[in-house]
C-alpha cells in the first residue's frame, strides 16, 4: 500500500485497487483488453465524514465496491479510485 498524501473532504474515500487477474485457474494468460475491472482494493486516505454521516471506513481497510463506481484518477503515477464511502459494498475481514 502506497502512502498518498492528499486531504479528502466529507464521506469520500481513496482506494488502491487490486491488480487484475492475468491468468486463469487453469494457467491460461488473459489479454488485456478481457481482464475484468477490479472491484476489490485497499483503502488509502478517508474523508472526516459529514454531521449526519459517520466514517466506518479507514486506512487499511479491505474493500469490495461497483464495478462502474467512483471515478479513476492518477496520483503520483499511481492509479486510484475516489468514490463515497456509501458505494463500497463490504469490507473484507
Amino acid at each position: 500500500m502506497s502512502k498518498v498524501n492528499v486531504k479528502l473532504l466529507a464521506d469520500r474515500v481513496l482506494i488502491e485497487p487490486q491488480e487484475a487477474e492475468t491468468k486463469t485457474a487453469s494457467g491460461i494468460y488473459i489479454p488485456d483488453s478481457a481482464q475484468e475491472k477490479p472491484m476489490q482494493g485497499k483503502v488509502v486516505a478517508v474523508g472526516s465524514g459529514t454531521k449526519d454521516i459517520e466514517m466506518e471506513l479507514k486506512v487499511g481497510d479491505t474493500v469490495l465496491y461497483g464495478k462502474y463506481s467512483g471515478s479513476e484518477i492518477t496520483i503520483d503515477n499511481n492509479d486510484y479510485v475516489i468514490m463515497k464511502q456509501s458505494d463500497v459494498f463490504l469490507v473484507i475481514l
